[in-house]
């Protein structure tokens, strides 16, 4: 399939449609009088859907916030939005007590949303990563990745630490499935024994850029180790071709099995190999 820039894949071209104008179409918009008011607001929507694929489920007051819009016109576009199939909206999961009055609305982006923006955002970004190797070189690109993963991190955080120590994984595994990734944990049995778990993810929004990037996955990887507190390993990533992305996280009681006297260092066998 031909990728396309991310101007076309918003806004559409003068012989084809775009996001905007087709999901308009889907819709059984009638053609507004005046087309430039309409571009505007097309581009505004497209906005919006793009920084909802970026950076998870947002709130419309989140929204509001990084636009510069009211609540009232992000809330506007949101319907829009929601009518035309591009994004989803679920309630937001609150941990300890909650304060009265109804709880806050996240708005995820939806497979066909996602699709609209795929192949522009995989064509843009690893572009913007390939001149970013090319001046200023690979540790800059690792940097790049290591900062957009804290963001993940970060908005992961609360979740995981809230769920009991047996339930952190399956926790992350939600949270990730809540972004798009199609995650679940299960036990990872080793020589008959549970030897910790695996995190399999079946779908990645980024596979095709972290083909030519590794950084990215190395990156995520070791948010997932700092995340659950415990040595992680991938096995398997769909940007190599794999089917799903899998990473054998270690039991933490054998993270700490072994703790040498002389400098306090540990070492965890996985299967045969010491990490």
């Amino acid at each position: 399939m031909k990728n396309v820039g991310l101007d076309e894949a918003v806004h559409g071209t003068a012989g084809g449609a775009g996001l905007a104008a087709a999901s308009s179409a889907a819709a059984g918009q009638i053609p507004p009088a005046h087309p430039g008011a309409e571009r505007a607001e097309q581009g505004t929507r497209a906005r919006i859907a793009r920084l909802i694929l970026e950076n998870g489920p947002l709130t419309a007051a989140g929204l509001s916030g990084r636009l510069g819009l009211t609540p009232a016109a992000v809330r506007r576009h949101l319907d829009n939005l929601l009518a035309e199939g591009m994004i989803e909206a679920r309630e937001a999961r609150c941990y300890g007590s909650r304060g009265r009055g109804r709880p806050a609305r996240l708005f995820a982006i939806t497979d066909a949303g996602r699709s609209a923006f795929e192949h522009a955002y995989d064509d843009l970004a690893a572009s913007a990563l390939r001149f970013v190797a090319e001046t200023l070189g690979d540790e800059a690109v690792a940097e790049f990745a290591r900062r957009k993963i804290s963001d993940l991190e970060r908005r992961y955080r609360p979740v995981v630490d809230a769920a009991p120590p047996g339930g952190r994984v399956q926790a992350l595994a939600e949270a990730l499935s809540a972004d798009g990734y199609a995650a679940a944990a299960s036990v990872a049995p080793v020589a008959g024994e549970a030897a910790g778990e695996q995190l399999c993810q079946h779908h990645c929004p980024v596979a095709h850029v972290a083909a030519e990037f590794p950084q990215l996955c190395e990156a995520e990887t070791e948010a997932f180790g700092r995340l659950l507190g415990t040595p992680v390993q991938r096995l398997a990533t769909i940007s190599r071709g794999d089917g799903i992305c899998t990473t054998h996280v270690t039991a933490p009681s054998l993270a700490h099995s072994r703790n040498t006297p002389d400098d306090g260092d540990i070492t965890t066998t996985i299967g045969g190999i010491s990490a």
